[in-house]
């Protein structure tokens, strides 16, 4: 008797535990997509998450970028990178090695969005 009472209210709960769920995911995954490619130049290769090394070609690279005039524009882990100002507004920090030795990432800069993306997706750890 007392389950049969209850019921009707444990939908109600369930219901709106599911609808939580369902929004604080999407939150978090449109979070992930649109500040993923937000990037800072750091000036030491110590405080920076990723090495990166500059190709002359892009089929010697892991990774083709283009670099975007607006942030709302670099979403996603395909290569549209923002320049941030200020490392604590970037997702990542960067810093552009000498040697393709030295690097953890070998990149290629590209002048259309369209032909950004990655060429190596062992690397693609990297920038998430």
């Amino acid at each position: 008797m007392i389950f049969v009472i209850f019921e009707p209210l444990k939908k109600l709960i369930m219901k709106k535990l599911f609808a939580f769920f369902l929004v604080l995911t999407s939150v978090f995954y449109l979070d992930q997509k649109v500040s993923a490619q937000k990037v800072y130049s750091c000036d030491s290769k110590y405080d920076a998450d990723v090495k990166v090394y500059v190709a002359d070609s892009k089929y010697d690279a892991d990774l083709c970028v283009y670099k975007c005039t607006s942030k709302y524009d670099a979403e996603g882990n395909e290569g549209l990178w923002f320049f941030e100002d200020s490392k604590y507004d970037a997702k990542k920090k960067i810093y552009f090695v000498d040697s393709k030795y030295d690097a953890d990432l070998i990149i290629y800069f590209v002048d259309s969005k369209y032909d950004a993306g990655w060429r190596n997706n062992s690397k693609k750890q990297l920038m998430y």
